[in-house]
Formats: C-alpha cells, sequence, structure tokens
C-alpha cells in the first residue's frame, strides 16, 4: 500500500493516508452472477489513520436497545444510497457523497483502547453494539482486521456484542462468534434490503450479492450463531413490494428474527436520494417522495424520538401490519435475543499477558 501524507482534518494524533486497490462490491458481482447482473462501477479508495482518545461511544435514545457502540471506521465503501451515517463525513470537510464512500478513516488503536475502557472500574457492562454508523465489514476489514482484533477483546473479556453488517465478511470470524454464542455474548443483525439484484447494485453498489448474505445467515444459524434479519431501509414503491418475500426467505435460512425500518433522509441525505430516484426511477421519483413525506410527517426526515425509526401515517401503518403478518407466516415470535452480562471479566494487564 502506498503511504501519502494528508490533512487529516479534527483527529487527534498522527493522521497518515493509505490508497487501497480499486474494488467492484469487493469481489461479490464478479463471479458467474455478475454476467446476469453486471457490475457497480469501480471506485478507488483512500484510508487515514485516526487515532481517537477513547473507543467506546454513549448514548441514552430511547429508540435503540443499546448504550453503548464501537465504530472501527468511518465512511463506507459500501457506497448505500440511503445510508444516515454519510452526513457525519461533514465534520471532516469531506461530502457526504463519493467521499462518504471513497476517503475512509480507519482507527487501528481501537483494540487498544477498547482494553483500556473495559479495564476502568466505571466501565458498565451492556451489551457494545458494532456497526452502528458504518459497517464493521466493510471491504476494508479485510486489510486492517480492526473488527477482528476488538472481538477478541471482548471474547477475552467475556463482554457482550451486537453485531450489524450487510456484508458475508462475518464469517471469517465464525470461529469467534460461535464461541461467544456458545456462552450467549453474540448477537448479529444482517441487512437484506432487497432480494432483486437489480435494485440491491444500485441501491448497495459495492456491498455483497443479496445471496451471499442470505447464505451468511444460514451459515452463521447452523454454527449455532443467533441472526436477525434487518429489511431496512423499507423504500415504498421501491422495495416495500419485497417484505414479504424476504421475511420467508430469512427466516428458511435460519433467522431467529426479522425488523424494519422505512427510509430515513435526514439532512444531506434527501438531495443525494432524489438524485439517485431521478437517475433510476424517473417514472416513480414523485410518488416516492409523496408517500416518503406521508411516513414522515410532511418532510424528508422525521428526527423526534418515539417515531423516526417507524414513521407515522396510513402507509406506515400498512407497512408495519404487512411485515407483522409476515413475520407470523414466518413462525417468529416476540421473543428477545438477550445477551448475558454477568460473565464479564476485566483484561488482563499487559504483563499478565506474557504467562
Amino acid at each position: 500500500m502506498a503511504v501519502e501524507k494528508g490533512r487529516g482534518a479534527t483527529l487527534n494524533g498522527e493522521s497518515r493516508r493509505f490508497n487501497m486497490p480499486e474494488r467492484i462490491a469487493d469481489g461479490d458481482w464478479l463471479d458467474a452472477l455478475s454476467e446476469i447482473d453486471g457490475a457497480p462501477p469501480r471506485r478507488r479508495t483512500e484510508v487515514t489513520v485516526e487515532q481517537p482518545r477513547t473507543i467506546i461511544s454513549r448514548n441514552s435514545s430511547p429508540d435503540i436497545a443499546f448504550s453503548q457502540s464501537i465504530n472501527a471506521y468511518r465512511g463506507c465503501e459500501h457506497g448505500c444510497i440511503y445510508c444516515f451515517a454519510r452526513p457525519t463525513h461533514a465534520y471532516h470537510d469531506l461530502s457526504p457523497g463519493i467521499d462518504f464512500e471513497t476517503r475512509l478513516f480507519a482507527k487501528p488503536n481501537a483494540a487498544e483502547l477498547l482494553r483500556k475502557e473495559l479495564s476502568s472500574k466505571s466501565h458498565i457492562v451492556s451489551p457494545i453494539a458494532m456497526g452502528t454508523n458504518t459497517d464493521p465489514y466493510q471491504p476494508i476489514e479485510r486489510d486492517w482486521r480492526i473488527t477482528r482484533q476488538c472481538l477478541e477483546i471482548l471474547w477475552e473479556c467475556r463482554h457482550p456484542v451486537y453485531i450489524t453488517t450487510k456484508s458475508h465478511r462475518v464469517l471469517r470470524d465464525i470461529d469467534l462468534l460461535t464461541s461467544m454464542a456458545g456462552e450467549r455474548l453474540v448477537a448479529v443483525m444482517i441487512s437484506v434490503t432487497s432480494l432483486d439484484p437489480a435494485t440491491a447494485r444500485t441501491l448497495e453498489p459495492r456491498a455483497p450479492h443479496p445471496l451471499r448474505r442470505i447464505e451468511a445467515i444460514r451459515m452463521l444459524s447452523q454454527a449455532g450463531v443467533p441472526v436477525v434479519a434487518s429489511i431496512a431501509p423499507v423504500i415504498p414503491a421501491i422495495t416495500d413490494h419485497e417484505i414479504e418475500s424476504i421475511v420467508a426467505r430469512v427466516a428458511s435460512a435460519g433467522a431467529r428474527n426479522a425488523s424494519y425500518i422505512p427510509v430515513r433522509l435526514p439532512h444531506e441525505v434527501a438531495p443525494l436520494f432524489r438524485a439517485w430516484l431521478e437517475e433510476h426511477y424517473p417514472d416513480r421519483a414523485a410518488k416516492v417522495m409523496a408517500i416518503i413525506h406521508d411516513i414522515r410527517g410532511g418532510r424528508d426526515n422525521d428526527p423526534n424520538f418515539g417515531s423516526r425509526m417507524r414513521g407515522q401515517g396510513v402507509w406506515a401503518d400498512l407497512i408495519r401490519a404487512r411485515f407483522q403478518k409476515a413475520r407470523k407466516r414466518a413462525g417468529f415470535t416476540d421473543e428477545r435475543l438477550t445477551l448475558r452480562t454477568d460473565l464479564f471479566r476485566r483484561p488482563e494487564g499487559a504483563q499478565m499477558r506474557l504467562f
């Protein structure tokens, strides 16, 4: 990898940049399926090293089931047009568009920081979520292995963790995940937005093929790792007709449950999404946005707690009813996956790890 100096805006400590090879969906569209599905455009990735002072972020949102999270990377190569994390790149004076997909930040000291923070007596043991902002198994994880390193620390300390991803690369760490699942310390959520390769290729151009995600659900489930499928986002008049088929498919693959979130368009995501609609679905762009506005109280986005994750109005009610009916038909129950917190042990010091 070529190394060159970079500005590293708003970063703590030394900043370095690495130019990564051009990728097409991390190879996922370059197999036999590409003869039918085609391939998305190439993108050259530039990675800047970030040296944060802490790695565990905390929140008190009533809309989500975790209070602690880790993000090993900023930005994401998957290039999902709807990604709500895109606006965060503006903090680095970078664009939420192409920059978010190609000018990434990696935190190679994440595992070291995690060990330090778990050693603190002030640390409260509750599940840590990975993949809340950007995918922990995006293509650069193959080279940087930061997610893997953090999982090793969490397993050593018997600390519970939730993982959210849309990549089959999670299977690379199936050895760790199987061990952790045996102690009820991990659950994985895999995102399946569409089963249609053509739709997925435009929505999530460098994310793994939907069939690879279904296979990841199957293999994790067979290994005893609990998996929840996430149909997120549901896009009206684009992907909502697939709700029933996706729920049935993930259930047959062994998912323990399924969830969904209507599409959200915060800040700069809205104009990016509109441009995507005009390019790929000009015949229904106005209809899609009208339904989104109905779901979001007349706006592109509803940021309010309590409604931002489920929407409001007739269309939101219809999507909710269809999803619940599909879940019931698939045999899913309302049982929630809970992880153990009573097995936690503080990490050993550097000297003790030598013995």
